[in-house]
């Protein structure tokens, strides 16, 4: 059966700042949890002991890893939780000593000693995080592995298996980007046809709608608070915030209330071009602003990089098309989804085994080749758009300086959604038939680049920026 990954697995909603450092680990708490459920053992339960390796534990701390670990293990959902109380939470957590294990059973946890940073790797993934529980005379251990987006995988899982957190039998599978082709010339549909028609094999057509418009008004919230919220972000390394200033100066005093009539808003004001890149850096800011504040966003398909595809679909709607609605909101994002699927499948979407190129160059291929279609490309132009946007993201390397979330990676969502852009319109003034470069081959050659990359520039904060530029420059 060939790998069925579903959009709402690359477009997850959650909390910030990282999905493999933050989102996976919260997962692997929950799945700990339901092990020791399944046992019945979680009401017996006196301590429990986490282990983080490698990446996890490199750049955990300026990740939030360990906060996540703890939320997750309290029983806290990181899709619904309120992020106001996140700090609560951790500080009661802290000054007791003790925790609420599921939200039901306190024990007691002293983070210094409960929660241990590991320098080593373990062999099967860069992000591994180990869960020890100690119930009357049983001792119940599993090891995890977030290996980037949010997914998570359990350490007797082979490689190939771990490459999907699903399998199902969709009508349309594709492991390639070649048998995407082939199925849209088949059926004579376009890419995000092609994909509803996988979703439908898995969910009602009312669901459908219903998730994919929680992710674009979840994305519309996002971007509205970074671009009203000013001062300086958390963590030590005292970046101010641009979205509101850049914000204020590009809306002026127009009168709004709500996100929605904020984008009402955008959508009737002329943009000139200087504006138009000034717009789409705003919307890219303002989104991985928030994630950086432990705020909540949509994967896409990671959180440092969760920033490209709504400032590229904000771009459509703002400047391209006024009259764009639900209907090319869902068109846009199932066409993301499936070409983000298409690199998780063939490559990685985990910078802590590819660097930047996994984040921000998937995210930007991701947002390139739906852009296309919106705008009457072809299925040969999505693809071609999407190999054009990630032939220009490789090699890119993931050193966070602080291990945070911040510098440079606010700035290079920015980036990744003008190379979007651009990629887009490039495949639209091409005939497809004249591509050099399929997909499938800047897919490999990811991989390639990303086995021959130096484990400095894998999210460990040891190499590049994180070294030239310390915390004491900042």
């Amino acid at each position: 059966m060939e790998e069925c990954i579903s959009v709402f697995d690359m477009l997850k909603i959650g909390v910030g700042p990282s999905s493999s450092h933050t989102l996976g680990p919260w997962r692997a708490a929950e799945q700990f949890l339901n092990v020791l459920r399944e046992q019945n053992l979680l009401n017996q339960v006196a301590r429990v002991q986490v282990d983080l390796y490698g990446s996890l534990s490199l750049t955990g701390k300026g990740h939030a890893t360990d906060l996540a670990v703890m939320l997750g293990l309290s029983g806290q959902d990181p899709e619904y939780i309120p992020v106001a109380q996140i700090d609560s939470i951790i500080n009661t957590i802290r000054s007791q000593n003790s925790i609420k294990l599921d939200n039901q059973f306190t024990i007691l946890f002293t983070i210094e000693t409960d929660l241990i940073f590991n320098r080593n790797f373990l062999p099967f993934h860069a992000n591994g995080i180990r869960f020890t529980a100690y119930a009357g005379l049983a001792t119940v251990e599993e090891t995890y592995y977030s290996i980037g987006g949010g997914f998570v995988v359990k350490e007797e899982r082979n490689n190939t298996q771990s490459k999907s957190a699903l399998k199902c039998a969709f009508p349309y599978p594709t492991q390639t980007a070649e048998d995407l082709l082939n199925y849209c010339h088949e059926q004579n549909k376009s890419i995000s046809a092609l994909v509803y028609e996988n979703e439908k094999s898995m969910r009602s057509e009312e669901e459908i709608h219903v998730e994919l418009m929680r992710i674009w008004n979840t994305m519309l919230e996002c971007m509205y608070i970074g671009c009203h919220t000013e001062g300086t972000l958390p963590g030590g390394l005292n970046v101010r915030r641009r979205a509101f200033d850049m914000h204020t100066n590009l809306i002026g005093d127009l009168p709004y209330n709500s996100p929605q009539e904020w984008l009402s808003v955008i959508r009737k004001t002329e943009v000139k071009f200087r504006q138009i890149l000034k717009w789409v850096s705003c919307f890219a800011l303002a989104v991985n602003e928030v994630n950086a504040a432990l705020g909540r966003v949509v994967t896409a398909p990671t959180n440092g990089s969760a920033g490209v595809i709504p400032a590229v679909l904000m771009y459509y709607m703002v400047i391209e098309n006024h009259q764009a609605d639900e209907k090319e909101i869902k068109q846009f994002l199932l066409v993301a989804g499936e070409i983000g699927s298409l690199f998780k499948k063939g490559s990685t979407i985990s910078a802590a085994m590819g660097g930047c190129q996994a984040e921000i160059g998937v995210s930007s291929a991701m947002a390139a080749g739906a852009l296309c279609e919106l705008m009457g490309g072809t299925p040969e132009q999505v693809q071609m758009a999407a190999e054009i946007a990630m032939e220009h993201h490789l090699g890119l390397t993931c050193d966070p300086i602080g291990g945070l979330v911040q510098i440079p990676c606010i700035e290079r969502n920015t980036m990744g959604a003008i190379k979007a852009i651009n990629a887009a319109e490039l495949a639209l003034e091409t005939d497809a038939k004249n591509a050099k470069v399929p997909l499938d081959k800047v897919i490999n050659t990811m991989w390639e680049t990303a086995k021959d990359m130096n484990h400095k520039y894998k999210e460990t904060s040891e190499g590049g920026l994180a070294i030239t530029v310390g915390l004491s420059d900042c």
